[in-house]
């Protein structure tokens, strides 16, 4: 028998020794969680053609199972940088990393990629056209065939197996290359101005696509310039203007950043605030219930002094920040 001094150091160590396991555990589990947060690196990339510099040491990262919008004027640089990470070209100096490794040919069929400058051919049938780009991404014929049925019904689709591209309007044709890009079911999506061509009743079809696949832990780079919908869609972003990155971060955050003291005020009453110490008038016009103010607050006030300023006098019906768009913000960057 054992004395009960040593039973209990023995319990001591059991219970220390599982607790230090799990410790050990929940550690490793943790700092494999944080490598796999970032899906792609871009790191300090350049890219030179003749006399034009299309990338001047671009960086950015993008998060697993996030949306990310790459952003910026035409001839900014995005689409060499697409082009760079579908393996298209290759940069003159920098890396990519693409889940932990150096980007090589292995990743190509884990990237579905939609050109803005659609690549379909005319003359062919519209089911084998993409049972062949299935085959491509190393579908047997089978699943592809499994594939595409599911995504034809899915989208409406079911009756074009035989059709031509040509036969097909913009719009039609735009869903066909779009169910091509995502068939063989990819980790990274790129899509470069994915709705264009589409009227709004198939634009809000493929956006909630979208939402439905980034919700199932796809990851997608999104390029367009259709701010609204890089609002509605994006988590983060990055603006590039002539080579350079010139913004990035998360989109709730940079709109914050550019928070300006900027306010709308609706009210009832006939008393003038025009000229006043409290804030400076932008824009006034009549509505429904009375008049609007936009204003932009003087250093030292805040919207609750305006409220104490006004209520004496007026019936307040509604006052809310103006927050910048990112409209605005793509506006303000890309002109300085």
């Amino acid at each position: 028998m054992y004395s009960r001094t040593i039973v209990t150091k023995m319990l001591l160590y059991l219970l220390f020794k599982k607790h230090f396991t799990f410790c050990n555990l929940w550690i490793l589990f943790a700092t494999n969680r944080l490598k796999t947060l970032t899906m792609l690196s871009v790191k300090n990339i350049v890219k030179q053609y003749a006399t034009h510099r299309a990338l001047d040491d671009v960086s950015l990262e993008v998060e697993q199972g996030k949306i990310f919008g790459l952003l910026g004027p035409n001839g900014a640089g995005k689409t060499s940088l697409i082009r760079i990470i579908t393996q298209i070209t290759a940069p003159d100096s920098g890396e990519v990393i693409f889940n932990g490794q150096k980007l090589n040919s292995n990743h190509i069929n884990q990237i579905g990629y939609l050109p803005e400058e659609r690549g379909l051919y005319k003359k062919m049938e519209i089911g084998e056209q993409v049972l062949y780009l299935s085959k491509l991404k190393g579908l047997s014929t089978s699943e592809a065939t499994k594939r595409i049925k599911f995504w034809f019904e899915k989208l409406d689709m079911a009756t074009w197996w035989n059709k031509k591209v040509e036969d097909l309007s913009k719009g039609m044709q735009q869903k066909v290359q779009f169910v091509a890009t995502v068939l063989h079911n990819p980790e990274l999506i790129i899509l470069d101005e994915p709705f264009s061509g589409f009227d709004p009743v198939n634009a809000d079809l493929i956006k909630n696509e979208i939402l439905e696949l980034n919700a199932k832990g796809t990851t997608f780079i999104f390029s367009t310039h259709r701010m609204e919908s890089v609002e509605e869609l994006c988590d983060n972003i990055a603006l590039i203007d002539k080579s350079k990155k010139i913004l990035d971060g998360a989109v709730d955050d940079i709109k914050a950043s550019y928070r300006n003291n900027t306010y709308v005020i609706e009210y009832a009453g006939d008393t003038d605030f025009t000229n006043n110490a409290l804030f400076d008038v932008l824009e006034t016009s009549d509505v429904k219930d009375g008049k609007c103010l936009k204003f932009k607050l003087k250093e030292g006030y805040t919207a609750n002094d305006v409220l104490s300023e006004m209520l004496p006098k007026v019936r307040i019906n509604r006052l809310a920040e103006v927050i910048p768009s990112m409209n605005d913000i793509f506006i303000e960057r890309v002109k300085k």
